[in-house]
């Protein structure tokens, strides 16, 4: 056990001292100019109020990357078949999973790349909101191995996992807790991370003692710091992505998000058919809402045009909506790299008559569908799970040291004992040069609007913290000034345990 350690503040811990300023004479010290100490502070009180927010969308998304793993051992009968040789005509195999669920409408067939996948026939059933009944069919025998009540092509494992991650299971009143997680997350990677790059600045190896912990510090606040940060930063990166992507399926943040597409028509492209509705496929991404008066006997003729026009491996049929209109085939490969190229085929199956090729689509329609594939642990398979585990397992370890490093530096005199350290000194924003109050003000208000939740809760805190300084001095009253050269309040720090 090291030795306590005893350190002077200005009402805040030492890094708050990080721009100390220029001495004017006679003891006198006038703060320098500078972001650190309202970073230092915003980082502070973020990762405490935040954190807790953070832990909980850390463990359920780390729960959540192992669904595809647990799908295929708890599903499997559903999923893979032992059959091989020839396999069954497709309108076969639709017209044994219709004779299954009499009390649906196919509304699109999945056929999975691979020889021991089964076929999905998706049906829309009547009261099933956005929900839909997936009927595996055997491809070798046509034999119906088990149906599902899926979610946007989601198993019911799947969905209450996703559900737990997006909303604790609480609707539209729980998809605040991941808002207000993904809107802050990359605040406070992006503020650690400066602060970080800053304290570096001019010290020996800094590349070495920027990206990796110091091993050699004495047990302790500074130790703890360095495993803190360091980690942080091998985390920036995909803690942004992943604060991004979960921000364009958000409830406020999202809806601006897709707003902007559509004003700027960068959204995904849609092939043209001859009769569109709302309906959906097994993803619930293209025409679907099929009517029963299509004729499906020619699926395996829309199947072999859509082959011959290049869209292999794992496809997606979506049933017209009306006789007369056209069929949508749309690959449907998440392994990287991609594919998404789409075809609409015509109502007897035989010509295409439109197409888009995922090249062609937006640049921020590419890269949103991407992100979202790599949110979900789709886009690399099961190094992409491995990838998001990692991380969510990392984003716990630091928010562990950052509340151990509250607790280290706690003040543990008899006069000045406290549970937990002090924050950064106040009125930190009186030290920003000119040119942060310039840019720095219409930025905040720009983001506060297109991330509401953001905005609201940096108001919420700035209210609660104007009133509790406000009550603070109420109670202290009038004391004596100290000169700012001594610090006014300096506290042992704690042995190291």
């Amino acid at each position: 056990m090291a030795a306590p350690e005893t350190t002077a503040v200005a009402d805040g811990p030492p890094d708050s001292r990080a721009d100390a300023g220029s001495r004017l004479g006679d003891g006198v010290t006038a703060p320098s100019r500078s972001i650190a100490p309202l970073l230092l502070r915003l980082h502070f009180y973020a990762g405490i109020l935040i954190a807790p927010f953070l832990v909980v969308a850390a463990v359920t998304g780390l729960a959540f990357t192992l669904t595809p793993t647990l799908d295929r051992l708890v599903y499997a009968d559903e999923f893979f078949t032992d059959g091989s040789g020839q396999r069954r005509p497709l309108a076969e195999q639709v017209a044994a999973a219709s004779a299954a669920r009499p009390d649906g409408t196919v509304a699109a067939v999945i056929l999975p790349d691979g020889n021991d996948a089964n076929t999905r026939v998706v049906f829309n059933v009547e009261g099933l909101g956005e929900n839909q009944i997936t009927v595996y069919v055997d491809p070798y025998t046509a034999r119906v191995t088990g149906s599902l009540e899926t979610w946007f092509g989601e198993t019911p494992l799947q969905t209450w996992f996703d559900d737990l991650h997006r909303n604790l299971h609480l609707g539209d009143v729980g998809r605040h807790y991941s808002e207000l997680a993904a809107s802050w997350l990359w605040v406070v990677a992006l503020g650690g991370l400066v602060l970080w790059l800053r304290r570096q600045r001019g010290r020996r190896k800094k590349v070495r003692g920027t990206l990796l912990p110091d091993l050699a510090a004495r047990k302790g606040v500074r130790r703890t710091r360095g495993w803190h940060a360091a980690t942080g930063v091998w985390l920036t990166v995909g803690l942004l992505i992943l604060a991004a992507t979960g921000l364009t399926w958000s409830r406020y943040a999202g809806g601006n998000f897709g707003a902007v597409l559509d004003h700027f028509d960068k959204g995904r492209p849609a092939v043209s058919t001859d009769a569109t509705a709302a309906g959906g496929g097994g993803h619930h991404d293209a025409a679907g809402g099929a009517a029963t008066e299509v004729d499906l006997s020619v699926l395996d003729t829309v199947v072999g045009t859509a082959r011959a026009a290049g869209l292999d491996g794992h496809i997606e049929i979506s049933v017209p909506a009306a006789p007369g209109g056209a069929w949508t085939v749309i690959q449907d490969d998440m392994l990287w790299p991609v594919h998404y190229d789409s075809v609409a085929v015509d109502a007897g199956g035989t010509t295409v008559t439109d197409r888009v090729n995922y090249s062609e689509w937006p640049v921020l329609a590419k890269l949103s569908k991407l992100g979202v594939l790599a949110h979900m642990g789709l886009l690399f398979g099961i190094a992409n799970q491995i990838v998001l585990a990692a991380f969510a397992i990392g984003l716990l370890c630091v928010i562990f040291w950052g509340y151990r490093m509250w607790w280290q530096r706690r003040p543990t005199r008899a006069d000045r004992a406290r549970p937990f350290g002090v924050a950064p000194a106040r009125a930190a924003w009186q030290q920003l040069p000119s040119w942060a109050i310039v840019v720095g003000v219409p930025a905040v208000l720009a983001i506060g609007y297109a991330m509401p939740v953001l905005g609201v809760s940096l108001v919420v805190f700035l209210a609660i913290d104007l009133a509790v300084g406000t009550a603070r001095k109420r109670r202290v009253g009038r004391i004596a000034p100290v000169s700012p050269a001594v610090d006014s309040h300096a506290y042992t720090r704690a042995p190291s345990t």
